[in-house]
């Protein structure tokens, strides 16, 4: 994701690789956890000894549809694309316009005096900049559309200031690559989509793949996003020129394949073997697993990616001293806790690579806390009508201990709103808004959790303080002054119902 809303890990510990993989067994895996992925389509490539030695397809392009996904359909990779951006600026270094150490300022004036303009190219490719994952995660909705659009988003990260201190910590962030993805433009003096098209995948030969350039396609793999137990199409297959340097390459599993052969062939050829080499090391003692563009495994010896986009989840792996890969691709976003495409994805790599792999193990928590949260409104909901029901109950509370009473569920409820919608989504790296793009049932459930809980203590009080009767308003007005001698006037005892004469200035304890 999103990349959504947290990084994706394997999970797989290594194993040296005995044979070429076990189609067959590919196969039969992907028959038996497609369907509780609930994926309508998948497809993957497997390279064994820099050839393509394996390829499958299963499933559809588009939910209640009868195209069939292939080998050649192209999807939205989502942050393997990273990968690319990471190779395209490498290509500029070795031809002299950009230096991996040089200041931002240098590509782009307006970072010139911001707090951003110290940060160093490297530190942009290894995610040390300073950036964090909610500031990479944050949606940009004044785009406005034209070409210049990624200019313009740029331009206005300038006066963004880094979360940290640059080169400091790791932090993963989609904005270190968007700004990457304008340096290439300032650079090459192309857009980001030319440039990448005409010195990455037309060399490769990546015949059925493109960059993100905001029009729609229907060739593409439709994403289908999480809704309650099921996974809902999109409506169309608009793809986003602003993401394009952080997630827009739209490529087939045998085109990605073609890269991963590229990028493990020890030869000179879209970028120096030694080059290709430094991005697949670690970029430095702040990012130890992260090179320029490329996760590192040194338990298995993977250099690997996850890609997660609205309704598409993908997973590029290599293990370059043994020159094997594998890429899958699936047109189906994870749930929370149902519906996920991980085991999926990681039980194919792991087949492919010959690498150990034990699954996700139990979901209950996350099915549970998901549950939980789709019940929550309608429990308020409930309670709302049960309030209603014992309305006498709430409008007879008076003195300290019922004012409390009323009170303490607002309370409770505004603060356990703000955690939902912004304290915890904050803690994740993604806004709430984030989170209900990609997970558009968990978006909901938790949008609707927390309005909820708050109409339900204002509802509450509501019925407590209306139709109250005289005597109910008054005690509660008295509520806290008891212990305090008090003077009936004439008009409260005439509310009584007393004669005047019998009550005038009698103390009433």
């Amino acid at each position: 994701m999103l990349g959504l809303l947290a990084v994706l890990t394997l999970g797989l510990s290594g194993a040296s690789p005995a044979s070429a993989p076990d189609n067959t067994s590919i196969d039969a895996f992907i028959a038996q956890e497609m369907p509780v992925a609930g994926v309508p389509g998948l497809a993957y490539a497997v390279v064994e000894d820099g050839e393509v030695s394996a390829v499958g397809a299963h499933g559809v392009v588009r939910a209640g549809s009868d195209v069939d996904v292939t080998t050649d359909t192209p999807f939205l990779s989502g942050s393997i694309s990273k990968s690319f951006t990471a190779l395209a600026v490498m290509q500029l270094v070795e031809a002299g316009s950009i230096g991996l150490d040089e200041r931002l300022s240098r590509h782009l004036a307006d970072f010139d005096g911001q707090p951003a303009g110290d940060i160093t190219i490297r530190e942009l490719l290894s995610h040390t900049s300073g950036y964090s994952t909610l500031q990479g995660n944050a949606s940009h909705t004044d785009t406005g559309g034209g070409t210049d659009e990624l200019a313009r988003i740029v331009d206005a990260l300038a006066a963004v200031a880094p979360a940290h201190a640059p080169g400091e910590r790791w932090e993963y962030s989609n904005t270190n690559y968007q700004i990457l993805g304008r340096v290439i433009e300032v650079a090459s003096g192309e857009e980001y989509q030319a440039y990448v098209e005409e010195n990455l995948l037309d060399p490769i030969g990546m015949i059925d793949s493109f960059v993100a350039d905001g029009g729609t396609y229907d060739t593409m793999a439709t994403g289908h996003r999480p809704w309650f137990w099921t996974k809902l199409p999109l409506s169309e297959n608009t793809t986003d020129r602003t993401t394009a340097p952080q997630g827009g390459i739209i490529a087939s599993a045998t085109d990605l394949a073609r890269y991963l052969q590229t990028m493990m062939n020890g030869e000179d050829d879209i970028l120096t073997a030694e080059n290709k080499a430094l991005m697949m090391r670690p970029a430095s003692t702040a990012s130890p697993f992260y090179g320029l563009g490329w996760f590192i495994d040194s338990d298995n010896g993977t250099v690997w990616h996850s890609g997660a986009t609205p309704g598409n989840e993908t997973l590029a792996t290599m293990m370059p001293t043994e020159n094997r890969a594998v890429v899958v691709l699936v047109n189906g976003g994870s749930g929370m806790g149902f519906g996920e495409t991980t085991e999926l994805r990681n039980g194919i790599t792991a087949r492919a690579l010959d690498l150990e792999y034990d699954g996700e193990g139990s979901r209950w928590f996350q099915q549970i806390t998901f549950i939980a949260l789709v019940l929550s409104p309608f429990a308020y909901l409930f309670s709302m009508i049960w309030a209603w029901r014992r309305r006498e109950q709430l409008r007879a509370k008076t003195g300290f201990a019922g004012t409390f009473s009323l009170w303490f569920p607002l309370l409770t409820t505004v603060v356990a709103a703000w955690v939902i919608v912004s304290l915890v989504p904050g803690l994740l790296g993604s806004p709430i808004g984030t989170i209900a793009l990609f997970q558009p049932d968990l978006g909901l459930a938790l949008i609707a959790t927390a309005i909820m809980g708050v109409l339900w203590a204002v509802f509450r009080l509501g019925v407590a303080y209306t139709g109250r009767s005289s005597r109910q308003r008054r005690d509660g007005a008295k509520a806290g002054t008891e212990d305090q001698p008090e003077t009936i006037t004439d008009a409260s005892a005439a509310v009584d119902g007393a004669e005047p004469h019998e009550v005038i200035g009698r103390a009433r304890p």
